[in-house]
């Protein structure tokens, strides 16, 4: 036998499986890939372990691989998280600190990511894509604590101030006035109660006047309305005359053009008329015979024709 070879054998079968046992320590052909993001928070990170799980509504998808304080604000915590290749981590997703049942282990719950928003990348500078952050249920209880803490203390500072010794004296001052008019009320008890019975009465008068003021109303109203019907009616026979009397206008003229030359020589002949009538009337007054004889010639003067030598 070669033990040679023996030797050899033996050392190469070891080395297998030597590199065997390691290439199934790392996951072999079922490693998972990872990919990392970064997240920040503004709050304590109390009850957070490294490889502390990272779930995705509730399913595990990674962990934390780091956390640090940040060295520009040490108000903040930096996390690093490993989580499996192919998770969709989007824009919108968003990382919130959570803790699982009584125990307090604390755990990173990531929500969101719409199926139209794109995949987080990283931006020009920094090495890992980040995911936004919110306030933790615990946190946010802390803030609105702290907030109504606040408010009762002024609110007790108010109090406080209200129930002085100053306002106290005020107070009972204020108590003592008000029980002096109330006594001052009651002694005039009746002296109130009858004015009360005589602003009822004015108030009954009141009314009963504004009824009747009603019904003048009502009775000014229609001769408000009769005194516009005259109004119209007057306005219609004002037109009607204003007709008439352009009507009459016109006749006149026509009247004026037309009958006073006719007018004119009817009187010039009625006083040639009258004259005539004038000087039958002196001649009959001289010469009555005339009327029943005739009237003689005058005989011509002297130098007139037909007078002899």
């Amino acid at each position: 036998m070669n033990y040679s070879v023996v030797g050899a054998f033996v050392l190469v079968l070891g080395a297998m499986l030597i590199a065997g046992v390691l290439w199934l320590a790392s996951g072999g052909a079922w490693q998972k890939q990872y990919d990392f993001y970064l997240a920040i928070l503004d709050e304590s990170v109390a009850g957070l372990n490294l490889n502390a799980p990272v779930k995705y509504n509730g399913v595990d998808v990674g962990n934390v691989r780091d956390i640090k304080l940040d060295r520009i604000n040490p108000q903040r915590v930096k996390l690093l998280f490993a989580i499996e290749h192919g998770t969709p981590i989007k824009e919108d997703t968003i990382a919130v600190l959570k803790t699982q049942g009584l125990t307090g282990i604390a755990y990173v719950e990531l929500s969101g990511g719409a199926a139209d928003s794109p995949p987080l990348r990283a931006v020009a500078g920094s090495r890992y894509p980040e995911i936004r952050t919110k306030p933790s249920l615990s946190a946010r209880l802390e803030n609105v604590l702290t907030s109504v803490l606040a408010k009762m203390d002024s609110t007790s500072n108010n109090i406080n101030s209200i129930l002085s010794d100053a306002n106290q004296a005020a107070f009972k001052s204020a108590l003592a006035d008000i029980a002096t008019v109330a006594r001052t009320i009651a002694a005039r008890k009746d002296t109130i109660d009858a004015g009360i019975t005589h602003a009822g009465q004015t108030l009954q008068y009141t009314s009963q006047a504004t009824a009747q003021m009603g019904a003048v109303l009502d009775r000014i109203g229609r001769s408000a309305d009769a005194v516009e019907k005259m109004g119209t009616e007057v306005a219609k026979t004002s037109a009607s005359a204003g007709k008439t009397v352009d009507a009459v206008g016109s006749d006149v003229k026509r009247f004026g053009s037309e009958a006073l030359p006719e007018l004119e020589r009817l009187l010039g002949e009625l006083s040639d008329l009258t004259t005539s009538l004038r000087r039958l009337s002196e001649q009959t007054e001289r010469d009555p015979r005339g009327l029943l004889f005739g009237r003689k010639p005058v005989p011509p003067g002297p130098g007139e024709p037909g007078t002899g030598p």
